[in-house]
């Protein structure tokens, strides 16, 4: 499914216009990072996309079908596209883990039977089976945020938004978080994911949306991010490999720490 937007504009009356006339499409199989400043408009471009914004003008399609605004329109449209946010507990409010889970495919209309096999595959795939029957309130940071995740994943989307899913997390949560969404990918679910975190998405993301004034930017990864006036606009910072490719006069843009091993051997 190709999930886009065109002409896009949001805004809040405590801040006027945030987005303005964005055009983004985010292409299955494809990895994609959403970076930018705070209060840039990141979450914002997701919450449209979701359907969780309304947007002032503009549209958003899945596959060439407009997002439609109303009861059934965002039904149909959450079946295919699910956002999680970056604080957890703004999505858990169910007592345990096996409940907010099954949350979203009992809305579906599913029978219990399904619920509980959706449940039981989300689960699994982030890597948390064990949680099943855990308390929310007794889980650690980490484990929440992948909970959060597993009931957008209980969905079956073909999309799923992220926005910070890395954030606040030790190193160990990081690759845990990682391994997770490697695995919903070779499951078929495409990603996108917001973060500050430049070195993570330039070894990670394919694709790159920079959101700076308004306006978004999209293109190579690599290429965004090597891109000294735009990163400099968005008050970002190139990333460690580019820096290094730049300084050393390479014309290859490493990525990560591998690839710059192979340039110097």
């Amino acid at each position: 499914m190709i999930l886009q937007a065109e002409g896009l504009t949001a805004g809040y009356r405590s801040r006027g216009r945030v987005l303005d006339g964005i055009g983004v499409t985010l292409a299955p199989g494809e990895r994609t990072v959403l970076l930018g400043a705070n209060g840039s408009g990141k979450t914002t471009l997701l919450g449209c996309l979701s359907g969780a914004v309304v947007p002032t003008g503009g549209v958003v399609a899945a596959d060439g079908i407009p997002l439609q605004h109303t009861r059934r329109g965002l039904t149909d449209h959450r079946r295919r596209v699910q956002l999680v946010l970056q604080d957890p507990d703004d999505q858990l409010f169910s007592a345990d883990v096996g409940q907010d889970v099954s949350f979203g495919p009992l809305n579906l209309g599913l029978s219990e039977d399904e619920a509980r096999e959706r449940v039981a595959e989300a689960l699994d795939l982030l890597g948390i089976a064990h949680l099943g029957e855990r308390a929310t309130h007794q889980l650690s940071y980490g484990e929440k945020k992948r909970v959060a995740v597993a009931g957008a994943v209980a969905m079956r989307p073909d999309h799923l938004l992220l926005d910070e899913p890395t954030a606040g997390l030790d190193p160990d949560g990081v690759e845990d978080m990682l391994a997770a969404i490697a695995r919903l990918e070779a499951h078929g679910t495409t990603i996108t994911m917001a973060t500050h975190d430049v070195d993570l998405a330039l070894s990670w993301g394919t694709s790159a949306i920079v959101v700076t004034g308004g306006r978004a930017v999209q293109g190579p990864v690599a290429e965004l991010l090597g891109d000294a006036d735009l990163v400099t606009a968005a008050h970002l910072r190139i990333p460690w490999p580019l820096e290094l490719a730049t300084r050393l006069g390479w014309s290859t843009r490493p990525r990560d720490l591998d690839e710059v091993l192979r340039q110097l051997s």
